[in-house]
């Protein structure tokens, strides 16, 4: 059996040689240039079909100075909620003349400095990312040195020049956590990520604030915060339910966080909305679905990654770098529950 040469790629001087027209022609009307006659970009255009020959994208941006590709980087693209804002921002990219380039962090802050510094090296004209840590020296000192547009996903960080999508977590967890109260729970936990971030000192605030216009204490041995791994907020969940007194409700702090916590609870036989209460960070379709269905503060996803996406479009075409706020809403479903029956679950 003999091996086939692999058939040779069409070159530029092919479809010249094709269409009968100078090299030049065919650089000019395959780029787009505006003073190649329609009959002149027809003819080159459809030499170029005849041949099979597509246009070196490299070459292309080495010329104009641009990639035409945005990188994403996020913390943890098993998130859904990361996948559908991911999802948005290439739609609303891709309509505008960009592809993107995604990376995944797996939650550590050496390969987020990495990641960013790689997408760097492959010149990309923009940054949308989700960083692992607000304070991780290597990546800001990679994104303090990129001059290209950076936008940041529910991140504070003053020592950048970038724009930011944030979200309101503030009054979502402030609604959730006051009903949480109304309804007799007076011991409410919280699981959830690391205060270095946005997304926890906010939710803490909220926190916070409801029990303190409720008049009632907050005990900080509930407060379980650190990471939105599934395995952290299972292992947090087994020692908050050992505690002599155990909580009566939990929060968790995104969809990682509550399959966690949902996980460790379904083991120990315990009901949310009858034994425990129990509300979420970010919805989906399957928390609606649950006996009963689980009480979330939810937002609109699919904005957020709309809203990167055009804060990187308009500070390309030269606008300042800019903040917009995404608003959360508590939505109360069974799952809230009250604390009756919680103790006796629980011996």
């Amino acid at each position: 059996m003999t091996s086939q040469p692999m058939p040779r790629q069409p070159t530029m001087q092919d479809v010249a040689a094709q269409a009968g027209v100078a090299l030049s022609s065919v650089s000019r009307a395959l780029s787009g240039h505006p003073d190649v006659s329609p009959a002149m970009r027809k003819r080159v255009e459809d030499a170029a079909a005849a041949l099979g020959y597509e246009p070196d994208l490299l070459a292309q941006s080495l010329r104009r100075g641009s990639t035409r590709t945005v990188g994403f980087v996020v913390r943890d693209i098993s998130n859904p909620l990361f996948a559908d804002i991911a999802k948005a921002a290439e739609q609303t990219l891709r309509h505008a003349g960009y592809s993107m380039l995604l990376t995944n962090s797996d939650g550590s802050t050496d390969i987020e400095a990495e990641n960013v510094n790689l997408l760097r090296r492959r010149r990309v004209d923009g940054l949308i990312l989700s960083s692992v840590s607000e304070t991780e020296q290597r990546t800001l000192e990679v994104l303090r040195s990129t001059r290209i547009p950076i936008v940041l996903l529910d991140r504070e960080t003053q020592s950048v020049a970038a724009s930011a999508v944030i979200s309101d977590h503030y009054h979502g967890i402030r609604a959730a956590v006051s009903e949480l109260l109304t309804l007799g729970h007076r011991d409410i936990a919280m699981v959830s990520g690391p205060r270095e971030i946005r997304p926890t000192r906010e939710r803490l605030r909220g926190l916070v604030d409801a029990h303190r216009a409720a008049g009632v204490p907050l005990r900080d041995d509930l407060l379980r915060l650190g990471s939105f791994a599934e395995d952290f907020a299972g292992r947090h969940t087994k020692d908050l339910l050992a505690l002599a007194r155990p909580p009566t409700a939990i929060l968790a702090g995104g969809i990682q966080s509550a399959v966690g916590v949902l996980t460790t609870l379904a083991e120990r036989g315990i009901r949310p909305g009858e034994d425990i209460g129990f509300v979420g960070v970010d919805d989906l379709p399957l928390l609606r679905l649950f006996n009963p269905p689980i009480s979330v503060v939810t937002r609109d996803s699919s904005r957020i990654g709309q809203f990167a996406a055009q804060l990187f479009l308009d500070m390309v075409a030269g606008a300042p770098p800019r903040v917009e706020v995404v608003s959360t809403e508590y939505v109360a479903r069974a799952s809230s529950g009250g604390p009756v029956g919680a103790a006796a679950a629980r011996t």
